[in-house]
């Protein structure tokens, strides 16, 4: 009894043997065999891709590095007015405010000291306006008709289309108003002694790095751009 179970057994395991080693074999071959070594690397391991741009990453990024302005560079290549007005008096400010009741200046409202080169510009209240002296751009700092500062721009551009419309507020008329004014538009076509509208304005500041602080003024067609510090060098 015992020997006929001990040859049972032996048959049993010589059976299942080559099945187990084939498995193996193929076990083997899948993960251990050099003849396969590039086509599970590339199932395992697909290569990376760019996104499909025109420019690399590192294209990318200095593209952007180059495009951002040398603000220190730009502050340091302005160059002072040379000039000045008599009586500190803007003689074309009457050819912008002859046909308006108010100066359709952009109004400053500065709470702290900033500083230009060699000037120190106080706190205060200041209509600035664009004006152009012998091919040159600046900006004239204004307080109680007095040109207080002469401030060059470092840049001028045109003005975006609907720039106005999506920046400046609409004032909120009733009905009555809305047909006074309808009635003296109508009216004002048909005579010649209606004013012309003012030009369009608008200021934007902004604070950047290292102490510098951007004045940017819209006003008309054209944009204007100058730099001033917030600390004196």
């Amino acid at each position: 009894m015992i020997k006929k179970t001990l040859l049972i057994f032996l048959l049993g395991i010589f059976c299942i043997t080559p099945t187990f080693s084939a498995q193996n074999q193929s076990y083997d071959n899948r993960y251990f065999s050099t003849e396969n070594d590039n086509e599970s690397e590339e199932e395992f391991y697909p290569e990376f891709e760019y996104p499909l741009t025109d420019e690399t990453p590192s294209t990318a990024n200095s593209s952007k590095q180059s495009s951002s302005k040398n603000y220190s560079l730009i502050y340091q290549n302005l160059e002072p007015a040379d000039f000045s007005y008599l009586h500190d008096m803007d003689p074309d400010q009457y050819y912008d405010i002859k046909d308006t009741t108010w100066a359709p200046y952009p109004l400053l409202r500065l709470n702290s000291y900033i500083y230009f080169k060699n000037q120190t510009i106080e706190p205060g209240y200041y209509l600035i306006n664009p004006r152009e002296h012998n091919g040159k751009w600046y900006m004239l700092f204004k307080q109680n008709g007095r040109v207080m500062h002469i401030i060059p721009t470092y840049e001028r551009s045109i003005t975006p289309m609907d720039f106005y419309e999506t920046h400046l507020p609409k004032p909120k008329l009733t009905k009555a108003q809305k047909i006074h004014i309808g009635v003296l538009n109508f009216i004002g076509k048909t005579k010649s002694s209606k004013r012309r509208e003012p030009v369009k304005s608008y200021m934007e500041i902004n604070d950047l790095e290292n102490y510098f602080v951007s004045i940017i003024i819209y006003y008309g067609d054209h944009k204007y751009s100058t730099l001033f510090r917030t600390i004196r060098l």
